[in-house]
Order: C-alpha cells, then structure tokens, then sequence
C-alpha cells in the first residue's frame, strides 16, 4: 500500500473502500520503522495527523468530498511555515523559530483536504551542505549515497513510502536533483506559478516550490492543489490555473521534442547516459518527432553566474541573522553567505546580464520545439561522508555541474524529472523535460505517455 500512487488511492477513499484514518496510521508507523535510519524528517506531526484524518474521514462520509488529495497523507520541506509547529530551514539559527501562521502553499494543501505527517529535512539554508547539528537524509536505494541537494528528506521520503507526495524547493535543481537520485518525479514549475509566501527565502528570484511524487499525474494533482495568485506574494502569476490533468491519455503523437546529443552525454558515466537517450527513443516510439538542436555557447559562463546570484540573494535573505549569528551557521552554508556579502553590486549585475543572455539564447534553442529533454542531473547518486555534507563548501565544487537543472531556474521555465531506469551501479537515473512557460500541462501528459511505456516509476528501494 505504501507505494501507491495518490491518483490510485483517491477513489478508494472517496468511495469509503479505504479509510484515511487507517492509511495516515500505516504510514506513521512505517515512519516510525524506517526513519530512524532514513532520516528523512526533520518534524513528525503524528498526533495532528491522525486528527485531521478523522476529520476528513467524517467529511467524505457526509459526501464532502474536496478532490483528489482529501486524505492523502503528503509531507513538506521543512522551509514552509507551518503555524504552532517549527520550520528551521535545516539551519540551527531558527531550531526555535514557530511561524503564526501557514505558507501559502501549506494553507492551499490543507484546503484540498490532504494530511501532513510533518516537516522534511533539508540542506541549512536549501544550498548544498548540512548543518552539523542536523542529521542528514540517506537515500533510500544505498546507504551513505547522497539524497540529492537541499530537497532531499522530500526525495528519501516519496521514494521510500514514507508520505505519497512531498513539497520541495528549487533554486538551482533541488526538486529535480533529489526526485532524479531517488528515482521518482519532480516537477519544478513556472517562476511564480506557486506562491512562496511564508517560504524561507534562498534566493527569491530564482525559488520556485514544487512537488515530488511517484508519478507524473501525481505530481500534477499536487501542483494543481498548490498553485494561483497570492495577494500575499505580488510575484505570483496573474489568471486561471490551467489544468494539470488535460491531457491525461492524449501521449506524444506529433510532439516535437528538441534533443542535443553533445549537451546531454559530454562528460557522462556511460550507462547514464545510455539510459536517458534510451528514454527519449522511447518517446520517439511514442509517435514524438526528435528534432536536433544546440544548446547555447553562453552556458558555461551562465552556470558561474548562478553562484554569484544565489550567494548575493542568500546574504540579503539572511542578513538579520547572518553575520550577528554566524556562530550557529554550519560550515557550508556560512561560507555561502560570506561569499555572497563580498561581490560588488557591479558583480551581481554582471551575472545577472549573464542570466538574460542565457534566458535569450535558451528561448531561441526552443523556438519550434514543443519540449526539451536532456538528463535531469550530471550523475547519478554518488558514495558521500558526513563531513563532504557537513561542509565547507568542497574546493572542487563545480558550476558546471548544475548545466542540466540551473538553466530552467534561470529562466523560470517548467520542467519535469522523470525516472527512466538505472545506471550500471544500480542507482535511479532520470530524464528531464523542460517545456515553455505555463506548459506543466503538457510535461504532465509528456510524463504520463512516458510512464504508460515504461515501468521506471515503479521501481522502488528494497525497503
């Protein structure tokens, strides 16, 4: 039961053949089995859990059914506020830190009626290193294999049965990293699709919060649930949510997909890359026309210039705490925001005229294309210690290595993770396509067709 999907476990409890009471129970208890070893939860809010089960229990049994997430047991990254219970951001400066009020995207979770079993663990700040007083999140497939970037409690938890769907946040790849390494779906959506109104801030101008699932129309049910303008966020898009679900059954016939061969396996582990072409001849034989196309020259300087922004607008989001409480910053994350405190105003504008070149170049690479597919990360999940995680910041750490995610983030385009088998080494590899503004509709359809050919999404640890 604990790898069904959400849109396999919807009309069971709509019809009363399945009870939320006993389904968030099954999962709490299989939380209280494996998470000890998984860590995956930073916060369990099991008695509040089991509560508003029952309550939606008595809901859907006066035939007040919400939709397709009443009762569904999800969880969330532990940067979205959550009122009367602690949001930390993976950061021991707010280990004390109970927000009043809900996130946007918590408020618009609990209206769609789904059950939060508690708050995930994350990278300290949503970068790429832990701090020391936090434990870090194991990926469910190996032991001391990394989980994926600053999502990765949301990563380990859907992919080990410990919630049916998960919020994470995205800034450089950290919805798509951990959904790739753990093997199940992302879906990072359009800039300002989802609010992000009480969401710890990483760097607001490239954050995006989106959900991790285990499948595609799953992720798609969870985005629907979240997504629209927000008053209280005035960078949230304007008009009707579309519908995540339109195009459920109509595959890829005449699809045009964009495909760089170089792009996507130069400096690849072979049986990686192997794996992700033999995803896109899949959609191929799907009735999806491959077109070839260059991905552009100005990407590697684009890929310096994230640190540079992300740095810049880290230092300002944490400029009350940071530098007056740097003694509590972990290694990793305190030289992220001294980094970023030293660039000049001059050095953020040159990055950022980087990024709208980049933004250009990408739009014109997608000019007659319906999608992109590439990989969804460089590699797949890799042997790492606590002290590499714990920071500081690796001396070897590569932008470049952020090619296949940071792009899309830099653009505000959607795009969608998709497992699509296993490396040599037996660990999830997963292929990404990225669409055009608003198109998270055609990336769930893209995502169902691939699925209904494949078996990739049913793979599952051996947990």
């Amino acid at each position: 039961m604990h790898y069904k999907t959400i849109y396999e476990l919807a009309p069971l409890i709509k019809s009363g053949d399945l009870s939320p009471v006993e389904l968030t129970r099954s999962q709490l208890e299989r939380i209280e089995k494996l998470d000890g070893t998984l860590k995956a939860y930073a916060t369990v809010t099991g008695e509040q859990a089991m509560q508003d089960a029952l309550q939606a229990e008595q809901e859907i049994v006066k035939g007040n059914y919400r939709g397709l997430l009443h009762g569904i047991p999800i969880a969330v990254k532990d940067l979205c506020d959550t009122s009367g219970i602690r949001t930390m951001g993976g950061s021991y400066v707010f280990r004390d830190n109970i927000p009043k009020t809900d996130a946007t995207v918590v408020v618009n979770l609990r209206k769609s009626g789904a059950i939060s079993l508690g708050k995930l663990n994350m990278t300290e700040g949503a970068v790429g290193g832990y701090n020391p007083k936090f434990e870090i999140p194991e990926n469910p497939w190996r032991e001391s294999h990394w989980s994926g970037a600053s999502s990765s409690g949301s990563g380990a938890a859907t992919a080990a049965g410990l919630a049916y769907g998960t919020l994470g946040s995205d800034t450089g790849g950290s919805i798509r990293h951990p959904a790739a390494v753990c093997g199940v779906v992302g879906l990072k959506p359009t800039w300002g699709m989802v609010s992000r109104y009480g969401v710890m801030d990483l760097a607001p101008s490239l954050d995006h919060v989106g959900p991790l699932a285990r499948s595609s129309v799953d992720a798609g049910i969870m985005l629907q649930a979240i997504s629209g303008q927000d008053p209280n966020d005035p960078t949230t898009l304007t008009g009707d949510v579309p519908d995540m679900l339109a195009g459920i059954g109509q595959g890829v016939s005449q699809l045009r997909i964009g495909w760089d061969e170089d792009y996507s396996s130069t400096d690849m582990e072979t049986s990686f890359y192997e794996a992700v072409a033999n995803g896109v001849k899949i959609l191929e034989s799907l009735g999806a026309t491959i077109i070839p196309v260059k991905m552009p020259e100005i990407m590697r300087d684009a890929m310096d210039a994230w640190p540079v922004i992300c740095t810049t607008e880290a230092a300002l989001a944490h400029s009350s705490t940071y530098p007056s409480e740097s003694d509590h910053y972990g290694p990793f994350f305190k030289e992220w925001l001294e980094i970023g405190s030293g660039y000049s105003a001059k050095d953020y504008a040159e990055a950022h005229q980087t990024r709208l070149m980049m933004n250009g170049e990408l739009e014109n690479t997608m000019a007659g294309i319906d999608v992109l597919a590439c990989p969804s990360t460089a590699r797949a999940s890799y042997p790492v210690t606590p002290e590499l995680l714990y920071g500081p910041i690796p001396p070897d750490r590569d932008p470049w290595s952020g090619r296949f995610t940071v792009p899309y983030d830099f653009a505000g385009l959607p795009t969608i993770a998709l497992p699509c088998g296993l490396n040599i080494d037996g660990m999830p590899v997963s292929l990404q396509i990225a669409g055009h503004h608003l198109s998270e509709p055609l990336l769930v359809q893209i995502g169902d067709a691939f699925e209904s050919a494949s078996d990739f999404h049913n793979l599952h640890p051996a947990i």
